[in-house]
């Protein structure tokens, strides 16, 4: 079984655009055209069982229609997508939104810091992601540095160790292996909290557009040496499968997970069981 904890779908109408001004924004490939039947087609290939969506709010105004979505995701998967929510931090019914999330069976929120402009452990999240816990849900961040807005950070391995030093230990997952390019940064701060991370969009190269933004020195992520010692540093248990979709491609991602000098617990750990645990499904 394969469960990949981080991934992103638009609506049909405006997938294409979507997909192509992010993509032109990274300078990267896109693997899938965005919408939920390409991500479908996608999981088939990659023999995924299970994908999580992962919507992101840029204004407070989008927050309740794209819950509104995420619902009807929810409804019509029945467990193949799981949709979380999304809350913005100028929204000021968040504690309302959430408590509706729950009531709904809405497993998470996502944030991201550098597209809504505010810092983890700055005082707007802080009060969101202690109203999230209250109602048991599972608080997922980007981390680190952003493709899209090169030199802007508003999540670093620092910042989340005070959010965890401020509100306590909770359901906590830090994408791209807790820190975009601050990876070395990530054990040090984070390796002794309850903190997970997800494998989305870390190892090996970026695959970038032909437009000569990217060049062989600085694509490299991850190397196979590297992501294994960070897997180390937390142990298996608290390592999520995720792709970023469709900015990585699934079936490779699941391949070089595979391929890495990883036993089978180990490996089942992180395809599966440690994110249905998260999920409550176990």
């Amino acid at each position: 079984m394969i469960i990949d904890f981080h991934t992103h779908t638009f609506p049909d109408s405006i997938a294409a655009k979507a997909v192509d001004s992010l993509s032109k924004e990274a300078h990267i490939i896109a693997h899938t055209d965005g919408t939920v039947s390409g991500l479908l087609s996608s999981m088939h290939d990659g023999k995924v069982d299970t994908s999580i969506l992962l919507p992101v709010a840029t204004s407070a105004r989008q927050v309740e229609s794209i819950n509104d979505h995420a619902l009807r995701i929810n409804e019509e998967y029945q467990g193949r997508l799981i949709s979380f929510g999304c809350i913005h931090p100028e929204y000021s019914g968040y504690k309302k939104e959430l408590r509706r999330l729950k009531e709904d069976g809405v497993k998470g929120i996502k944030l991201h810091p550098v597209y809504q402009h505010e810092d983890i452990d700055g005082k707007a999240f802080l009060d969101i992601i202690y109203a999230a816990c209250e109602n048991d849900l599972i608080v997922i961040t980007h981390a680190g540095l952003d493709i899209g807005f090169p030199g802007i950070i508003r999540c670093t391995p620092k910042m989340c160790r005070n959010v965890i030093n401020t509100i306590g230990e909770f359901k906590f997952v830090l994408a791209h292996m807790g820190g975009w390019r601050n990876w070395k940064e990530v054990p040090l701060y984070l390796a002794d909290t309850s903190a997970y991370l997800d494998t989305s969009f870390s190892t090996g190269r970026i695959q970038a557009l032909s437009d000569g933004y990217w060049d062989d020195k600085n694509t490299d992520m991850l190397d196979r040496k590297s992501f294994i010692e960070l897997i180390k540093s937390f142990g298996s248990e608290r390592i999520l499968f995720g792709t970023d979709s469709p900015w990585s491609e699934q079936k490779t991602s699941v391949e070089f997970m595979e391929s890495l000098e990883l036993d089978e617990d180990e490996l089942k750990n992180i395809f599966y069981r440690n994110a249905s645990k998260l999920l409550g499904e176990h």
